[in-house]
C-alpha cells in the first residue's frame, strides 16, 4: 500500500492507497513544534484504528509547501514506516510541460493537482485549490502548465476580519439564506461567502479571456464545498484531487524509485 502525504500550511492530509484506490484518509493539524516521533505515533495510531498495519505500507510520497516540516515528515517516514519517501518537486515527471518562468517557484501541491486533473480530463483546465491560500492553475489540452493566480484563502480573510475588528464575532463559514444580512453574523457570512464566490468567478472569467478558450473548472481543497455551490463557474469538486495526484505521480516515477533501491 502507498501512503501519500500532503503537507499544507494548515493541515497535513494523508491518504492510503491500494493500487489507485483510496482506502482511507486522515487530516492532522500542521504543527511546526511536533517532532517526527509525535507525528509518527499520531499517524500510526490512526492507521491502526482503521484496521491497517505499518507493514502493509510499501511506499511513501510527500508533497510539501512547508519547508520547515518536510524533513520532519521524511524522518517520520523512515523511522515509523521504514521507507525513504519520494518528495515531489518541479523536477518530478508530472506528465506536464511547466511553462512557468521559474518552475522551482511552483508549489508542489499545484503541480500535483494539475497532474491529477489533466490525467482525468485531458482538456483545457482551470484548477482551483481552496487551502490556506486559494490558487488557480491554468493547464492546456496539450498538457502545458501555464501558471495561475494566488489569492488569500477564505479562512485567512475571515481571520483577518475577526482579528482586526473589536466587535465583529467569529461566524461559521456557511452560506446565509440571503445576501442582505438581517443580523451581524449573516452579514459577515454574506460578505465572506458571496464575496469570495464573486472573486472566484471574476478571476476565472479573466483567465478564460486570456486563454481564449472555455476551460473546465475543477475545485479541490477543504473549503471547495463551501464556495462551489455559490460559484457560477466551478463545474466539479474533487475533494481528493491532491491525494489522487500523489498516487499518480508515485506510479509515474517508479523508475526513479527503483534507482534509489526502493520497491516499486
Amino acid at each position: 500500500m502507498l501512503l501519500a502525504i500532503d503537507i499544507g500550511n494548515t493541515n497535513l492530509v494523508c491518504g492510503l492507497f491500494e493500487g489507485p484506490r483510496l482506502q482511507g484518509h486522515w487530516r492532522l493539524a500542521t504543527n511546526h513544534q511536533k517532532t517526527a516521533d509525535e507525528y509518527g505515533l499520531d499517524l500510526r495510531g490512526l492507521l491502526q484504528l482503521a484496521g491497517f498495519q505499518v507493514e502493509q505500507i510499501h511506499g511513501v510520497i510527500i508533497s510539501s509547501v512547508v519547508p520547515s516540516l518536510t524533513s520532519t515528515i521524511e524522518a517520520m517516514s523512515e523511522a515509523f514506516f521504514h521507507r525513504i519517501p519520494y518528495l515531489v518537486s518541479s523536477d518530478t515527471d508530472s506528465g506536464l510541460q511547466l511553462r512557468y518562468a521559474n518552475p522551482k517557484e511552483i508549489g508542489s501541491d499545484r503541480i500535483v493537482n494539475a497532474a491529477a486533473a489533466y490525467a482525468q480530463y485531458r482538456t483545457d483546465l482551470i484548477i482551483i485549490d481552496f487551502g490556506t491560500a486559494t490558487t488557480f492553475c491554468a493547464v492546456t489540452r496539450r498538457g502545458e502548465y501555464l501558471g495561475g493566480v494566488i489569492a488569500p484563502g477564505l479562512g485567512i480573510s475571515a481571520e483577518a476580519l475577526w482579528s482586526r475588528t473589536a466587535k465583529l464575532p467569529k461566524v461559521a463559514l456557511i452560506s446565509p439564506k440571503t445576501v442582505i444580512g438581517r443580523d451581524t453574523a449573516s452579514s459577515i457570512q454574506s460578505g465572506l461567502i458571496f464575496g469570495y464566490a464573486g472573486l472566484v468567478d471574476e478571476i476565472v472569467d479573466r483567465m478564460q479571456r486570456e486563454l481564449c478558450t472555455t476551460p473546465t473548472v475543477i475545485a479541490t481543497g477543504g473549503l471547495a464545498s463551501v464556495i462551489a455551490p455559490e460559484s457560477r463557474r466551478i463545474q466539479a469538486v474533487k475533494p481528493f484531487l491532491t491525494l489522487e495526484g500523489l498516487e499518480l505521480l508515485y506510479r509515474r516515477n517508479r523508475g526513479d524509485l527503483v534507482d534509489r533501491g526502493e520497491p516499486a
